[in-house]
């Protein structure tokens, strides 16, 4: 319960902008949001709609945060 209340915060709190990858393993920025789906620029002006759920929390947060070098 705490892994799924964690991932539905992470979702919430994303934004345009914003770098994701999706289960499946697809890298892209969100350019689009609605309630239940993003639409995300994969590469070179692609863009495919994704449910919220199929976000990755763990690889997303893992981009998403710089490393200590």
């Amino acid at each position: 319960m705490k892994k799924a209340k964690d991932h539905k915060k992470y979702v919430e709190e994303l934004k345009k902008g914003d770098k994701v990858i999706t289960t499946s393993g697809i890298h892209g920025k969100i350019v689009d949001m609605n309630d239940t789906t993003f639409l995300i620029d994969v590469d070179g002006g692609t863009k495919i709609r994704f449910e919220k759920s199929s976000i990755s929390l763990e690889a997303s947060r893992a981009l998403n945060t710089p490393s200590v070098k």
